[in-house]
């Protein structure tokens, strides 16, 4: 065991290079999912052996030791609650054979999680239980009973979520040693909030309380959430040194069953170099990563090169309370276009009733066929639907595809409008089309009520200097900012172009990040709108994303170009149309021809299919291969 004075003195030398995944590399392995990793130990010990061997050979300074679960509470689910000391003992035995077989100067860290119950009074676990059930585990990871073996140089208490649970396994960590280093690690949701609601300012100040030597983040989503995270915690405690050992980006579940973690071992070197100008003493992975990850994060230590792709500016917000959270650009969306790349989005409509099957398989047929987002319109034609933010959250669910929510102001009250954003940013939905909306007398419901409080450029800016800051309307908290990304409404080829240049100069100055267009038909005239904007503002144009729908019929030509407000389709195009033999397939090449023209001068597209035919939409995009 090394002492406290010891590990601030290794970390004045440099950062750490924590290990990656065990139960990861224990299931790549055939190891069932439900079966107690924790036991491999004593089953298999050479199969942990070599995930160990591994990641010292990838260059990790600390390996944990396979006990994350090696509790009474958790090893009872396996029939085990009587061999807590043989477990942690089997865990301890593996790892030091490991590294004193590899000639290496590498640390040994006792892996403790969560225990798997609730405390009271959420659950009918007493502090005082909680705290036996830790001291138990920790005596047996850092004082085994065999005479030859050594115990954990370290203590690492990780993937913890509630505050009296962390306080516990610390002051169980101290009743066993006085003087073992303990870094204290936890984890988020995606809202930035431990599962009990406690915000990383928060959480860093608590543990600052503690008798603790490094707090920090693993797990949570990936390494853009646990930049953000360190990044608070080092405003709000910089006395103390910071750990982060992401999941590798947030879990996808295929068809198949199969859990996927996107992150690259080259994304995840990126992160750590960002971690470390951030100030972060130690860095590893957790779900998800592998030696492969965790070489590269020795490369990243090693040699601190700038990073090879744009990372997010994180910023840290002050409250009246002091700090809140720190912001950066959370959506993939919002991603894309700061880096300028080409956008693909498809419109779908929420079902009629309450059965989202076909939603989900068109949507997922769509993401395959190259659709990197989804378009959710709400109520259009003012026709009854299920609520769009529900429809965005099942797809963002169920088909892992970013949705671009539909949000328009008609029929809401001021009331209403935040109600309903603030439900969909706890749902996930954090792109947003504002919109006015169309007139409840065209739909379903023609004596439906059609007030609104706000109109479009004006919940642009409320979205954007208020609730992304952390206020409602009226300057209340609403405990965290938001982080919204914003488009507004747009004609590329307008009847009074005069007009839709000063609205959308006022969108923009609101705080619109792009802009989504009706259907485009006239490539040329939208050049000269885009253009026609930068020189009479003398600013460039937000990201537009252009409007591209393939006809279906030579009538329905027809019926765009004459009844539909600023929809112009040229004669030549409704001949085409009226000339074809499968109308539906020219609509589908006319569509393919505007796409190609318009690509050079917009950053994407917004593909509208007609009459839910989302095939054609998929043929439209096969152009972009």
């Amino acid at each position: 065991m090394i002492t406290r004075a010891d590990f601030r003195a290794r970390l004045t030398a440099g950062p750490l290079v924590l290990d990656g995944a065990m139960g990861t590399m224990l299931h790549s392995q055939g190891i069932p999912i439900d079966q107690c990793f924790d036991a491999i130990s004593r089953s298999n010990p050479g199969m942990v052996a070599e995930v160990h061997r591994a990641y010292i050979d990838a260059g990790a300074d600390v390996i944990e030791t396979n006990s994350f679960g090696a509790n009474r509470f958790r090893l009872a689910d396996h029939g085990l609650e009587q061999e807590v000391a043989a477990v942690n003992q089997a865990a301890v035995s593996v790892a030091r054979r490991v590294i004193f077989g590899s000639f290496k100067p590498v640390w040994l860290a006792g892996s403790v999680g969560p225990l798997g119950v609730r405390l009271a009074p959420l659950g009918r676990v007493r502090l005082a239980q909680a705290q036996a059930a830790f001291q138990e585990q920790i005596a047996a990871l850092v004082h085994p009973e065999a005479a030859d073996l050594a115990g954990v140089d370290l203590l690492i208490l990780e993937t913890m979520s509630d505050l009296k649970e962390v306080e516990a396994a610390v002051t169980a960590a101290r009743a066993v040693s006085k003087d073992i280093p303990v870094v204290s690690l936890l984890t988020f949701t995606r809202d930035d909030r431990t599962l009990l609601g406690d915000t990383p300012a928060a959480v860093a100040r608590k543990l600052a309380e503690l008798d603790v030597d490094m707090i920090g983040v693993n797990c949570s989503g990936g390494p853009v959430q646990a930049l953000r995270l360190l990044v608070t915690m080092r405003e709000v405690t910089p006395q103390l040194p910071l750990a982060a050992a992401p999941n590798a980006g947030w879990p996808q579940q295929t068809e198949g069953g199969r859990v996927l973690y996107p992150a690259t071992s080259d994304y995840f070197a990126d992160y750590a170099r960002a971690f470390l100008t951030a100030g972060v003493s130690m860095v590893g992975g957790c779900c998800g990563t592998t030696p492969a990850h965790i070489a590269a994060v020795r490369q990243a230590v090693d040699q601190p090169q700038a990073s090879k792709r744009p990372l997010p500016q994180v910023t840290v917000l002050k409250s009246k309370e002091g700090f809140t959270a720190a912001t950066d650009q959370p959506t993939q969306l919002k991603q894309d276009l700061l880096a300028g790349r080409f956008v693909v989005t498809v419109e779908m409509s929420p079902p009629r009733g309450i059965n989202s099957q076909r939603l989900i398989v068109g949507a997922r047929m769509l993401r395959e066929a190259g659709a990197a987002y989804i378009d959710v319109a709400d109520s259009p034609l003012a026709r009854m639907r299920m609520s769009a933010w529900a429809a965005a959250y099942l797809v963002q669910k169920q088909v892992g595809v970013e949705t671009i929510l539909h949000f328009p102001t008609r029929g809401r009250s001021l009331l209403r409008v935040q109600g309903d954003l603030l439900a969909a940013y706890a749902m996930g939905v954090r792109n947003l089309f504002v919109v006015m909306g169309d007139p409840t007398h065209i739909g379903d419901y023609p004596e439906a009520m059609d007030n609104y409080d706000i109109v479009p450029t004006g919940l642009i800016q409320l979205i954007k200097t208020r609730l992304n800051a952390g206020v409602d309307q009226a300057g209340q908290s609403i405990d965290q900012p938001t982080n919204f990304v914003v488009g507004c409404a747009l004609s590329l080829e307008p009847a009074d172009q005069e007009r839709e240049l000063k609205l959308l100069r006022k969108k923009i100055a609101n705080g619109a990040d792009f802009a989504l267009t009706q259907p485009v038909f006239n490539p040329a005239r939208a050049r000269e709108f885009i253009a026609a904007y930068e020189t009479t503002f003398g600013e460039p144009m937000i990201p537009v994303i252009a409007g591209v729908q393939p006809l279906y019929s030579a009538s329905n030509a027809e019926f765009l170009h004459n009844e539909v407000p600023g929809i112009l389709i040229a004669e030549s195009q409704r001949e085409r149309m009226a000339a074809a033999a499968d109308p539906q397939q020219e609509g589908v090449h006319i569509a393919q021809e505007i796409l190609l023209e318009l690509r050079p001068f917009v950053q994407g597209v917004y593909l509208i299919p007609q009459f839910a035919r989302y095939d054609l939409v998929a043929d439209l995009m096969e152009i972009l291969r």
